[in-house]
Formats: C-alpha cells, structure tokens, sequence
C-alpha cells in the first residue's frame, strides 16, 4: 500500500510541475513535440520482492530513447540501466556473530515504447522489454567478507505520462514492474525523470 501511495505521489509532482507550459516547446516542429533522441535523468521508489523478503530502497539512473511521432501516436525505443540501494542484512545466521547480506545491484533494460499525445500536450505510454538484474551477496564471519553476484534475465512492462516543460525539456512519471523468470524475484518500481530532447 506505501509503494502505491508513494507512486501516485510521484506522478501527481510530475503532472503539477509549475514550468508545465501550455503549449509545446517552441523549437519542436508542429505535430512532432515527442519526435527526436532524448537522454533523461530517472530515480523514484525500488521495491524488490520474493517469496521471502520483500525490500523498498531507492533506484536511480539514466535513460537514452528515440521516438517517432506520427500525428497523435508516438513509437520509440528505449535503453535505461539504474542502480539501487534496497538491501537487506541479517546477523547470526549460519555462526554466532556472521552477517549475510544481500543487495540489489545494477539492472539493465531494452525496449519498446508506444503513446498517444492527449489534452494539453500531454504523452500517455506504455512500454515494454527485456531486463537483467544483478543481485550481489556478502558473507562475513571472523572478520572475513566473501562475495558473490549473479545476473537474472527478466521482461518488464511499464505505462506513464511524459511532458514537454521547456525548450528541449520533458519531465515523465512512470511505474513499471518487471520479473526476473530464472528467479523468484520482481520488483515494482515508481520514478520520476527529467530529461533532454535533441
């Protein structure tokens, strides 16, 4: 329920940013306000969840797409990879005095994307693709840390809104979910991103 709550929140900023203007960014030529290469900044909320534990930490990274406008739709694709500080820790589990940890690493993702351009310039998308994430372990006891990662091959999908702020600027709210299928681990995901277009 809190990752929900906070993932309308995001989006309800995203949409109420103030430099919304009304109309589109002067340089965009008539009709292609989402047309063009785009690279943009994105953190928000990482949940990570398994049949066991279920951790909420913070993602962040970047974003590099290119979309294509055609009158109100728009078609791009996608490439983001994020780091993330969600991570759980426990003392005392094989020895007296050991700590295991496991944290969530880097996640990569590649994909597609497809819009519709409604009301006052405003980008509603969904997306999906494919997704590696990296799950990395440590293990110290008598003062001895061992370490150990490993990748998991997954799909994601995702929908969200994207707005043209300023000359060349956009501003997007989005959530996605994506599953790890060699694992039992998914994580849901809310963020915020700021961005550039070209």
């Amino acid at each position: 329920m809190r990752f929900v709550i906070a993932s309308a929140l995001l989006a309800s900023a995203a949409i109420a940013t103030p430099a919304l203007a009304q109309d589109a960014p002067a340089s965009a030529p008539e009709g292609k306000e989402f047309q063009g290469f785009k690279i943009l900044a994105v953190t928000g909320i990482d949940r990570v969840t398994s049949s066991i534990q279920n951790e909420t930490g913070l993602t962040y990274g970047g974003v590099v797409g290119y979309d294509v406008q055609s009158g109100n739709a728009v078609f791009g694709v996608e490439g983001e990879i994020d780091g993330s500080t969600a991570k759980d820790c426990a003392n005392n589990v094989i020895a007296a005095g050991d700590r295991v940890c496991v944290k969530a690493g880097r996640d990569l993702y590649a994909g597609v994307r497809a819009g519709v351009v409604v009301g006052n310039k405003a980008l509603l998308y969904v997306k999906g693709g494919y997704a590696n994430g990296r799950i990395t372990g440590t293990y110290t006891a008598g003062g001895v840390t061992t370490k150990d990662s490993g990748n998991s091959d997954g799909w994601r999908v995702g929908t969200g809104v994207e707005l043209p702020v300023a000359k060349n600027m956009l501003v997007r709210a989005e959530y996605r979910y994506t599953n790890y299928s060699d694992t039992d681990l998914a994580r849901h995901q809310g963020v915020i991103g700021f961005g550039v277009k070209f």
